[in-house]
């Protein structure tokens, strides 16, 4: 931190980010519960991500996103496939290649998992803020988008 200690709104601030980070934290681990268990590591949930968000891509353009070795992601493909949340087409101009897509049992997956997060938090706002509140959280929300623009 560049402020020094003894500045009261950068203490204020730094309060307020460590607040702010555990805050989170613990709402991320309560929402992940909500979904059901999962097996996944962090690097399979990134591709499925990516795919979902972006569509097919191939093994080689996955690394690239994901900053590993092709081999390294023809590891974390290969899982994904076995465990049926992956599924491989010819690329259509390149014969060499694959195209990676996801699989209906993993849209329909992470389809439910969101609706199970998105209720429980739907019923904790409903049950434990006041119609006052949740519009508090509201502008909080905007706030917080402004820290992580898309």
């Amino acid at each position: 931190m560049d402020a020094t200690p003894l500045d009261p709104v950068a203490r204020r601030t730094s309060a307020l980010a460590g607040e702010l980070r555990v805050v989170i934290g613990k709402l991320q681990r309560r929402l992940r519960e909500q979904a059901g268990s999962t097996d996944l590591t962090h690097s399979q949930k990134s591709v499925l991500l990516h795919l979902e968000r972006h569509g097919p891509a191939t093994v080689s353009s996955l690394a690239r996103v994901e900053g590993v070795r092709p081999q390294s992601m023809g590891a974390t493909v290969a899982t994904l496939q076995a465990a049926d949340l992956l599924q491989s087409a010819p690329h259509p101009t390149d014969g060499r290649q694959n195209l990676l897509s996801l699989t209906p049992a993993c849209h329909q997956k992470m389809q439910s998992g969101r609706a199970a997060r998105e209720d429980w938090l739907f019923h904790a706002l409903e049950a434990q803020l006041s119609p006052k509140e949740q519009a508090q959280l509201q502008a909080a929300v905007e706030l917080l988008q402004r820290l992580v623009p898309s």
